[in-house]
């Protein structure tokens, strides 16, 4: 797991895939992770999904700003279209900034 820094800022995108298109969505993700990582300010993502479609993704920015034009810019406004169109039946969104970071692992 990457290291995350007090005062990052995490993007929380909690979504519900509807299975459509799944090749699509793939080739989509693949090209939206190439293009967040080449980002001012961009720090990481971890990401989890179930068989149910049910998704978390948290991408790590440097700071509001960072996060904001990753938000406003326009290839990954134009996925974000595609995937309302096609992809997903819904998402939340929830912006917050890191206070305090723990770590376990099994020795």
């Amino acid at each position: 797991m990457e290291q995350r820094q007090v005062g990052e800022v995490a993007v929380i995108f909690a979504s519900r895939r509807n299975g459509a298109d799944p090749a699509g969505y793939d080739a989509a993700a693949v090209v939206m992770d190439a293009l967040a990582a080449r980002q001012p300010g961009y720090r990481g993502v971890e990401s989890v999904r179930d068989a149910d479609g049910a998704g978390i993704t948290i991408s790590y920015w440097a700071d509001e700003a960072a996060a904001i034009a990753w938000r406003d810019h326009p290839d990954h406004a134009a996925i974000r279209d595609a995937g309302r169109a096609r992809w997903y039946d819904s998402y939340r969104v929830t912006v917050c900034t890191v206070s305090r970071r723990y770590d376990w692992a099994r020795p």
